[in-house]
C-alpha cells in the first residue's frame, strides 16, 4: 500500500471512529462504571468484531451478506434486540448510593471485552460498509493479505485511540455525576436511552 493511499486510509479511519455509534456508547459507559484504564476491554472486544468484519469481507462472505435480504436482516434485528437489551438494562439499574471513587465497580474485564465483541459484532451494516470501504484500499493486482493486514491494523490502532483517548476520557468528566443516587439514575438513563435509540436506528434506517 503506497503511502498516499495509506494517508487516506488514516483519514478516512479517523472519520469513521469519530462517527458517534454503538461502539462509542459502549466505551463511554464502561469508563464512568469501570474507569477509564479499565475500559480499555471492552474496547478491545470491539476491535475483536472490526477485525472479524474486515475478515468476513477479505473471504467473501459480506457480499452473501449483502445479497441476502433475509440472512442480513436476521442479524440486523438480533443486534438492535441486543442493543436494546443493553439499554433497558442500563435504564432500570438502580443506582448505588453515594460512591467512593477509589472505590469502582468489579465488573470483569472478560465481561467487558465479551459485552464489546457482541456491540460490534451484531452489526451487520458494518459488514455492508466494509464491503464498500475495502475495495478503496485495496489493489487486486497486488498480494492481498499484506494489504489487509495493513488496512485491518490500521483500523484497529486508530479506533482504539479514538475510542480510549476521546471518548473514554471524555467520559471521565461525567463520573462526578455518579457521587450521588440521583446523578447515578440521570446516567444510567442517558445512556440506556442512547443504547435504545442505537438500537431502533439500526432496525428502522435501510
Amino acid at each position: 500500500m503506497s503511502l498516499s493511499v495509506w494517508f487516506g486510509l488514516v483519514a478516512a479511519c479517523f472519520l469513521i471512529s469519530f462517527t458517534p455509534g454503538a461502539g462509542a456508547i459502549n466505551t463511554m459507559a464502561n469508563s464512568i462504571t469501570a474507569g477509564w484504564a479499565r475500559s480499555v476491554w471492552g474496547i478491545a472486544g470491539q476491535q475483536v468484531a472490526l477485525v472479524a468484519h474486515i475478515g468476513i469481507v477479505a473471504a467473501g462472505v459480506g457480499v452473501l451478506v449483502a445479497n441476502s435480504p433475509l440472512l442480513f436482516n436476521i442479524v440486523r434485528y438480533a443486534g438492535a434486540a441486543y442493543l436494546v437489551y443493553l439499554g433497558v438494562r442500563q435504564w432500570r439499574a438502580r443506582p448505588q448510593g453515594q460512591v467512593d471513587e477509589t472505590i469502582m465497580p468489579t465488573e470483569s474485564s472478560w465481561s467487558m471485552a465479551r459485552r464489546g465483541v457482541l456491540v460490534n459484532l451484531t452489526n451487520p451494516k458494518a459488514v455492508v460498509f466494509f464491503l464498500a470501504f475495502t475495495p478503496q484500499f485495496i489493489r487486486p493486482s497486488h498480494p492481498l493479505a499484506p494489504q489487509y493486514l495493513v488496512l485491518a491494523a490500521t483500523v484497529v490502532v486508530i479506533d482504539v485511540v479514538v475510542m480510549w483517548f476521546c471518548f473514554a476520557a471524555a467520559a471521565k468528566g461525567l463520573r462526578r455525576m455518579t457521587r450521588s443516587g440521583a446523578g447515578q439514575t440521570r446516567l444510567n438513563r442517558l445512556f440506556g436511552g442512547m443504547f435504545v435509540g442505537v438500537g431502533a436506528l439500526l432496525a428502522i434506517v435501510h
